[in-house]
């Protein structure tokens, strides 16, 4: 078997870079399942029941996912020179990909959305057990207060994981968190006033998405490789793609398939979320607002009126000014050349997904 330090026969410089951070990926994968495998053990041995919370992201991590963050901490990492054989690495990434869990296992909380990945998320699957059961109390109220606890399970596991990444990680991880954290408020207060302020629509995208998706992640893998020489042309890539990433879940929300995306479309509407993509519409068609707000308007309703204000084109080709903006950040980076080409794939690839 080829080393991932190792070009194989025939393979150049893309193929060998491509294939280190696929192998780190795998690394990380190992990582979330053996860690969760360990904790099923030790709490099997205390109690049956004990398990619930850590099968529970046992489900969530087995049940797919992108892998954007990892994929972005690897390959800013490999980027700047770091080992593919540090296991430190391997941490940082399976550390922000159980962050990520925890973020989706609280946010279908606070968006009562019960399907995530084509699967009942957690609090819609609590709720339906504990009314089934015939339990004491509230159903919802179980169910929530399950997911509340699953999700904060999840936070403890990702600071485990990055404790055992290298020590230069520490400052730029404290910064995610705290951003997703305030970003998170943020769109809940938004979604409750409902009022456009593109300003702060903006800054929710950056720090609750975009910032959390790109650019932190690809700081944290410099400064695991000992390059924080690295963070400002990775903060000016990451700002522009990771808006390109928000803007296109938007997107996706208001008129992807829930066969692709895995959860429900129209969510944010049903939600009243002040996306971009709706701020803009309400600025140009002040009856949007009603018909979001309103009982008695149909989602095909809210979606033929954005089409018809032209605003998801917009945004079409504002995605496409992201993009490009981001690709020339990293066009005279101080990496490789293949990696600044990776970098500009990646780029292409999260902003024009369809799921």
């Amino acid at each position: 078997m080829t080393s991932p330090l190792t070009a194989g026969p025939g393979e150049d410089a893309a193929g060998l870079a491509r294939r280190c951070a696929a192998d780190l990926l795998r690394r990380v994968e190992d990582r979330l399942r053996t860690l969760l495998a360990a904790e099923r053990e030790t709490w099997a041995a205390v109690h049956e029941g004990a398990v619930v919370p850590v099968d529970a992201l046992a489900e969530m991590i087995g049940s797919g996912g992108k892998r954007i963050r990892p994929a972005f901490c690897v390959t800013g990492y490999l980027a700047a020179g770091g080992d593919p054989a540090d296991p430190g690495i391997v941490s940082a990434g399976a550390a922000l990909e159980m962050l990520h869990v925890s973020a989706l296992v609280h946010d279908d909380v606070l968006d009562d959305s019960d399907i995530r990945r084509g699967l009942p998320t957690v609090h819609a699957h609590h709720t339906a057990l504990h009314a089934t059961s015939g339990w004491q109390g509230e159903s919802r109220r179980y169910g929530e207060g399950v997911a509340i606890l699953v999700g904060d399970l999840a936070l403890v596991y990702s600071g485990e994981l990055m404790a055992e990444a290298p020590a230069t990680v520490v400052p730029e991880w404290n910064r995610l968190r705290s951003e997703v954290m305030i970003g998170q408020y943020m769109d809940v207060h938004a979604a409750a006033e409902f009022s456009v302020d593109l300003r702060s629509s903006r800054l929710i995208a950056r720090i609750k998405s975009g910032r959390y998706t790109i650019h932190r992640p690809l700081v944290v893998g410099a400064s695991a490789a000992g390059r924080a020489d690295l963070a400002p042309v990775f903060e000016e890539y990451g700002e522009a793609v990771g808006e390109a990433f928000q803007l296109r879940d938007d997107l996706l929300d208001a008129f992807g398939d829930s066969a692709d995306t895995g959860k429900p479309t129209g969510l944010d509407f049903t939600q009243h979320k002040m996306t971009l993509l709706l701020g803009w519409a309400m600025q140009r068609d002040e009856h949007i607002h009603t018909l979001v707000t309103e009982p008695g308007h149909s989602y095909d309703e809210v979606r033929g009126r954005l089409l018809d204000t032209g605003v998801p084109a917009d945004i079409e080709k504002h995605i496409a000014g992201l993009v490009e903006r981001g690709c020339k950040a990293i066009a005279d980076a101080p990496v490789a050349p293949v990696w600044r080409e990776e970098l500009a794939a990646m780029a292409r690839k999260v902003a024009y997904r369809n799921a």
